[in-house]
Formats: C-alpha cells, sequence, structure tokens
C-alpha cells in the first residue's frame, strides 16, 4: 500500500473528532484511537512496512512501549526478525517483576517504537528507565506525531524521532 493510500486508511479508520483529554492532560478536539488500525491485521502490516522504512541500520532490539507499542513491535519483529522487549509503564510486582520483557543484554541497542506522540512524556520516562537497565536508546520511532513537542523533548534526551 502506497503511502498516501495508508495515511487515508489510517485516518478514516483511527481519526475520531470530539471532547478528547489526552495522556498530557491536555485537551484534544481530535483523537488518535490507535486500537482501531492496530487491531486490523492488513492495516497494521502496512503500517510495520512504513515503520520498517523508518529504521536505523543497526540495532538489537525493538522495544514496543505499553500497550498501543506492543503490537507494532510484535509485527515489525515479523518482518524485520529482529526481536522485540515489551515495555510496561511499571514494573509488575509478581512473578519476574520485570519492567522490559524479553531477554536483552546491557548494552544492547533497542528502537522505542510507539503508537501516537504527544509531547512524549511517557516514551522519555520509559526511555529513562531502559537506559538505567543498561539498553542503548537513541531512536524512537511512531505512527503519528501529533506535532506537540514530542521531538523536541525526545531530542533533549538524545533522542532521534
Amino acid at each position: 500500500m502506497e503511502k498516501t493510500e495508508l495515511a487515508k486508511r489510517i485516518r478514516a479508520t483511527a481519526f475520531l473528532t470530539g471532547g478528547f483529554t489526552l495522556r498530557s492532560g491536555k485537551t484534544s478536539s481530535f483523537y488518535w484511537d490507535k486500537y482501531r488500525f492496530e487491531s486490523d491485521p492488513l492495516l497494521l502490516s502496512a503500517v510495520a512496512d512504513e515503520l520498517q522504512k523508518l529504521l536505523p541500520p543497526s540495532f538489537d532490539k525493538l522495544a514496543g512501549l505499553e500497550l498501543g507499542g506492543v503490537p507494532l513491535a510484535t509485527e515489525l519483529s515479523q518482518k524485520t526478525g529482529k526481536p522485540c522487549l515489551f515495555v510496561r509503564k511499571v514494573a509488575k510486582t509478581y512473578g519476574t517483576c520485570n519492567l522490559v520483557e524479553g531477554g536483552f543484554q546491557p548494552g544492547e541497542t533497542a528502537v522505542v517504537v510507539e503508537d501516537v506522540i504527544t509531547v512524549a512524556g511517557q516514551v522519555c520516562s520509559s526511555v529513562e528507565q531502559m537506559r538505567e537497565l543498561g539498553l542503548k536508546v537513541e531512536h524512537v520511532i511512531c505512527v503519528i506525531d501529533r506535532q506537540q513537542d514530542g521531538r523536541e523533548n525526545l531530542k533533549d534526551m538524545g533522542c532521534s524521532l
């Protein structure tokens, strides 16, 4: 599917209007309901095809952020053969008590995969936590950038979007 057609399909499927409160706390007259395109297997595959073009030439892992980044990272993993990690917002309190699920070694490079970025608050927090665990994170890719300072906030952390 061509990029223009994909953008039209995503908009037709996931763009909602009304009154919405975003994770950042800001209010918006529109909302991207990412689960609508992530739950459609054909659309998810086409999105992953485009995201694959944004990946840096060299990295070890794909890191999908809870919850919307997980299906994207999984689909990208299928397409690239690269293993993926699943990054929780908060470490679970039972079992392994992991924040990052999936095997990795300190020093490995991870590309963060996210669905929608507004100010990138949760992404920045997750990047910081991943770095504390020894992962190298310099690249973030997303499906939709709402262009509300997310890119700048990530740049301040040493990450490209």
